[in-house]
């Protein structure tokens, strides 16, 4: 069997109909997991699981709506998850929320709350939500989808930049306190990819520009290209990798 094999994994992927979740999903599915579709909208994420239980011609794909923000609404994606697929192989964190683009003196306190609860507490809860069951069985694999923003300082993006850099620093804690339960925590590190997400960024001809003056590759990423560091986490491939950041910007940090 493959080193990349995920046969019979069970993943749970938050902010995943579409963008690098709906991605990542896919290619997991391909490679033979069973995976969890949720964003705030159920028909958004049946229509994504649709499409990939077409592809793969069997339900592998599974839809549970979920407000990353909401405490309830998170633990009850965590057990209907595990009452659909039996357990949670891999979590992955990658819904978020960027309420602002400027400065930080005229972003708003209830702004910087929001980016703060939705891409820092909402992640922390839904791995210790998550953790019980990786601990009972002693094996488990957490990601967390930060950005090349926890590495680099901003201009504009303060508040997502801040909130980016301590998602790093969750997978470092749970790597240090649960390694020895064959937990693995890593985050990736993307750098600018063309999704609606980052849409105000990639759309706009100056900024565009100023990326690609940076950028070695000269060009922005695709999802596919962040999915890929997903499924090495969830295998056996990347079994020895822990509480490590993987950064895929195409070489913007390296210069």
């Amino acid at each position: 069997m493959s080193l990349f094999s995920l046969k019979d994994k069970s993943i749970l992927i938050t902010g995943s109909s579409k963008g690098i979740g709906k991605s990542i999903a896919h290619q997991s599915a391909l490679m033979g997991a069973n995976v969890i579709i949720s964003s705030r909208k159920l028909d958004a994420c049946k229509t994504t699981a649709k499409e990939i239980n077409d592809e793969i011609g069997r339900e592998v794909a599974f839809p549970i709506a979920c407000n990353i923000a909401d405490d309830d609404q998170l633990k009850n994606l965590v057990d209907t998850t595990i009452d659909t697929l039996g357990s949670i192989d891999t979590v992955i964190c990658n819904a978020a929320t960027n309420t602002f683009m400027g400065s930080m003196l005229d972003m708003t306190i209830e702004q910087f709350d929001k980016v703060m609860h939705n891409n820092i507490r909402s992640n922390q809860l839904l791995c210790n939500l998550c953790l019980p069951d990786m601990v009972k069985k002693e094996n488990g694999s957490i990601i967390i989808i930060s950005s090349i923003a926890a590495i680099k300082g901003s201009s504009m993006l303060g508040a997502y930049n801040i909130s980016k850099a301590a998602d790093v620093m969750i997978v470092k804690n749970i790597a240090a306190e649960f390694g020895h339960k064959n937990i693995r925590a890593n985050s990736i590190a993307p750098g600018l990819i063309k999704t609606d997400f980052a849409k105000g960024l990639w759309e706009n001809p100056d900024i565009l520009k100023a990326v690609l003056q940076t950028n070695p590759m000269q060009r922005i990423g695709y999802p596919d290209e962040i999915a890929g560091a997903a499924i090495l986490l969830s295998s056996k491939a990347g079994s020895y990798i822990n509480g490590q950041t993987i950064v895929i910007d195409g070489g913007v940090t390296a210069v």
